[in-house]
């Protein structure tokens, strides 16, 4: 639970009490909101006070989305963690932390910022400008605010709804990427660390002229079937059927299944 936040008066945004841009861009989110002077503050860029302030010297300028951006942070990894906890049961502490790492990066925040067209909503100082090629660190910090915004805003529950969003999508992608590298050495290590014992890898087809054989092959464990591949040497397909494995095993419950498999053949 989200303790009750300080109170957020829209007037103290003058002279843009009356944008609209938080709520255009809850409507292009599909976020409810209740108090919209969240998400202006999470819109609000430290470059643009001194304007605010000069402009309104009688109202109290309010401060920059950088407290949001901390909160923001904090929750991005949290919600970030736990689905990596339950969405691959098997993994170790060292792959969780991998994966977490590389789905908060700065480099992802700032293309999920581009995504939803963040820049374009920010309250920015004269001459600042968010293009293609500058302003990240700008678009990360916004992106962090946002999620802290919306924590403040509709809950913890709420936050977790808009990240998952985008984690949801790119998961897959980032968990893939070490498999990728060594996929055979990925499966021995994924299956030695739960059943200490490894895959048995056999060539079940081969096809072609000598000089442009494909072979196919079949990664097995307990009599299971686990993934096939084929490549242009025993080698390549064994690689290819061992990726296949970790596609089927990474992030499902399909080692339960294995390991009641295993349970079948030693009775």
């Amino acid at each position: 639970m989200i303790p009750p936040v300080a109170t957020v008066e829209e007037a103290i945004f003058a002279p843009f009490v009356e944008d609209d841009r938080p709520l255009e861009l809850a409507r292009v989110l599909d976020i409810p909101v209740q108090n919209p002077a969240l998400l202006r503050l999470a819109l609000t860029h430290r470059s643009v006070l001194h304007e605010w302030a000069a402009a309104q010297p009688d109202v109290p300028t309010p401060q920059s989305n950088e407290r949001l951006e901390f909160l923001g942070d904090s929750y991005l990894g949290m919600i970030v963690a736990e689905e990596l906890f339950n969405y691959a049961p098997e993994a170790q502490e060292g792959e969780l932390t991998s994966w977490r790492v590389a789905l908060v990066r700065a480099e992802r925040l700032v293309a999920w910022a581009r995504e939803i067209d963040l820049g374009s909503y920010l309250y920015l100082g004269a001459g600042e400008r968010v293009t293609e090629s500058a302003r990240d660190r700008m678009l990360a910090g916004a992106f962090e605010a946002l999620i802290g915004a919306i924590a403040l805003d509709s809950g913890l529950d709420g936050a977790r709804d808009f990240v998952l969003r985008f984690v949801h999508r790119d998961i897959d992608s980032v968990m893939a990427r070490r498999e990728a590298a060594n996929p055979k050495g990925r499966l021995q290590e994924l299956l030695q660390d739960r059943f200490r014992v490894g895959p048995i890898y056999r060539i079940v087809d081969s096809e072609g002229p000598d000089h442009a054989r494909v072979f196919t092959a079949e990664v097995m464990i307990f009599d299971q079937t686990l993934g096939t591949g084929t490549g242009q040497s025993k080698r390549e397909s064994e690689q290819a059927a061992a990726r296949d494995a970790l596609s089927r095993l990474i992030g499902k419950r399909a080692l339960d299944r294995l390991a009641a498999a295993r349970n079948g053949i030693m009775e």
